[in-house]
């Protein structure tokens, strides 16, 4: 599983625990998770790269998701546990 497919992975995980995701062009610098109104949104920057976002996208799930009651597929779980800026 690449970057990508991982990327991908996360911002479901994400999704399903209702954060809205946006796809936005940043600069290739921005993206993360902020709320607006009170709701939880995770900007991806489309200008980032798949490894650099699924880093900032990792440390989203880890603030916001409840990883021992959500089922992660395994590869992707080792990602999260150790994702780091």
């Amino acid at each position: 599983m690449n970057e990508a497919d991982i990327l991908e992975e996360i911002l479901q995980i994400l999704e399903d625990n209702d954060i809205e995701i946006r796809r936005e062009s940043l600069g290739g610098n921005g993206g993360g998770l902020c709320r607006i109104k009170g709701k939880p949104v995770f900007f991806v920057d489309q200008q980032a790269g798949s490894a650099d976002m699924a880093i900032i996208a990792a440390e989203a799930v880890k603030e916001c998701v409840d990883l021992e009651k959500t089922y992660i597929k395994p590869e992707v779980r080792e990602f999260i546990e150790n994702a780091d800026r």
